[in-house]
């Protein structure tokens, strides 16, 4: 019999109430995935653009077979935070690491400003090994909403200090962590951008962790395995990794190889123990793309996601003891699919607008307008554009920038291809949400998260599976008092302004 969803929160606050003692856990390991920005128009995107490619059927005789996320879709999930109905990726990230609606921007702090346990935190009190592997920088807000705790997100300084354990009150709560974001974890004098002296890195290699800034490092740390020494700090850009139509596959790793390493590195780790692993993985640049209305870099990204997500569930076939749950934050740019949609176009495309932008930006010759016309646009999809949208672009250029001038290029290839951006931000649209696990654990995910869920429901979920307490957590952390969170005397002025707008990805 399906239970109400009055009665699955009802359960579900019961186990939280409950000491880890006394819920034993029912999986060893858990996988955490957030497809950042997906929402349902990218997954049917995503299919049909690998279908097409693929030769399966054609746009006029459609034949789309399913890909990873279309095989595990088991309900849905309400995204809205305390004090808005559209969230952005910090409250939203503190609802699934820590079961509490909080703020626009607040990271891992309720709406007093008072620190309150991710699930991550409290596996790893429980002795569980734990990670965190994202496209973005690890210091951003989902990654951030995990294992650290300030007031605000762009306090990405700090979020480095607690992530990495220095300025932590557990201290080092993370065994592996894969991202970019190594400026924050450095200071000026190191091409970092960190308002003090602090090298994080030099900090981290110090009390133990391996540290790797390059495919090549990291290659080089597995040493001919499948798995890197805990514990691990791979930060391979100094900003957000590179979108996967840009990646250099000899620089960065692709977030399927970040995920197969982390996985192997972390069930090696705790072979020897009476628990397993927590690790959460973000697609983080689905977002990026929706925001810059970039949809060839949103395709090639959920595309990835979808890879990993298939990954996955040949990971649990052989390894029964884990679970999977996937969602995203939020939908972001509000994306359609029109009655010309022809996701064939999107094939042109080899590079992002974010690329285009920064060859446009750095051309240094005698005709800028030749060289977008001629070089750019057609690297991008658009090599049949007139003079007047060359011009159109060149004057958003010089008006608004280059970031502006990507969002105008996307919208012409968009319109070609029949898509169409609603909005440059996130939206107040329920997401998908994606389970998997062996058949009798999937039957009972089912049972307890299947339909539509609020999201923070789904750390609760994590909660009792693997037998832990957020309270007493919480109750950890708050121990040691509030002096450790940056900007203690900024929340009412820190609330105010995130009320004014939802915070994109910068």
């Amino acid at each position: 019999m399906r239970l109400s969803a009055a009665a699955i929160v009802s359960a579900l606050a019961g186990i939280a109430n409950a000491s880890s003692s006394s819920c034993c856990p029912k999986t060893r390991n858990f996988i955490y995935i957030v497809p950042d920005g997906y929402g349902v128009a990218s997954q049917v995107l995503a299919r049909d653009y690998v279908a097409l490619k693929n030769g399966d059927g054609t746009v006029n005789r459609p034949n789309s077979p399913q890909i990873g996320a279309d095989r595990l879709v088991i309900g849905s999930v309400r995204t809205q935070s305390s004090d808005n109905l559209i969230t952005d990726s910090a409250a939203s990230g503190t609802a699934f690491s820590c079961g509490v609606k909080t703020y626009n921007g607040a990271i891992a702090v309720d709406d007093d400003g008072e620190p309150v346990a991710s699930v991550l935190e409290a596996a790893y009190l429980e002795g569980y090994k734990t990670g965190l592997v994202v496209t973005s920088r690890i210091t951003h807000a989902t990654p951030a909403c995990y294992a650290s705790h300030v007031l605000h997100r762009d306090s990405e300084n700090e979020i480095a200090g607690h992530e990495i354990g220095y300025s932590h009150p557990l201290g080092s709560v993370v065994d592996i962590l894969m991202g970019g974001g190594r400026k924050h974890f450095l200071p000026p004098s190191e091409d970092g951008s960190r308002d003090d002296d602090v090298n994080l890195v030099e900090w981290a290699k110090e009390k133990g962790y391996t540290y790797v800034s390059d495919k090549r490092e990291l290659i080089s740390a597995l040493d001919s395995g499948e798995s890197v020494p805990l514990p691990f700090l791979g930060l391979f850009a100094s900003d957000h990794l590179s979108y996967e139509l840009d990646r250099d596959d000899s620089e960065q790793p692709s977030l399927l190889e970040m995920t197969k390493i982390a996985l192997a590195s972390l069930r090696e780790a705790s072979s020897g123990n009476d628990k397993g692993f927590f690790v959460m993985i973000e697609a983080s640049r689905i977002d990026h793309a929706a925001h810059g209305n970039d949809a060839a870099g949103h395709v090639h990204d959920t595309v990835m996601y979808n890879e990993v997500l298939a990954y996955i569930m040949e990971y649990i076939d052989s390894h029964p003891d884990t679970q999977l749950l996937s969602a995203a934050d939020h939908e972001c740019g509000g994306l359609t699919l029109r009655n010309n949609y022809n996701p064939v176009v999107l094939q042109r495309s080899r590079g992002t607008t974010e690329a285009l932008g920064s060859l446009f930006t750095s051309y240094d010759g005698n005709d800028k307008a030749a060289y977008l016309k001629d070089e750019l646009l057609p690297a991008y999809g658009l090599s049949d554009i007139s003079d007047d949208d060359v011009q159109m672009l060149m004057s958003v250029a010089e008006e608004k920038g280059t970031s502006a001038m990507g969002i105008a290029a996307g919208n012409l290839l968009a319109t070609e291809a029949g898509l169409h951006w609603s909005t440059q931000d996130h939206s107040a649209a329920d997401v998908l949400l994606h389970g998997y696990a062996n058949r009798h654990d999937l039957a009972r995910m089912r049972g307890l998260v299947g339909g539509n869920n609020d999201n923070t429901d789904l750390p609760r979920y994590i909660e009792r599976i693997l037998g832990l307490n957020l309270q007493n957590a919480t109750e950890a952390l708050r121990a040691h008092g509030s002096d450790w969170i940056a900007r203690r005397d900024e929340l009412n002025l820190i609330k105010r302004a995130n009320s004014l707008h939802v915070h994109g990805h910068n």
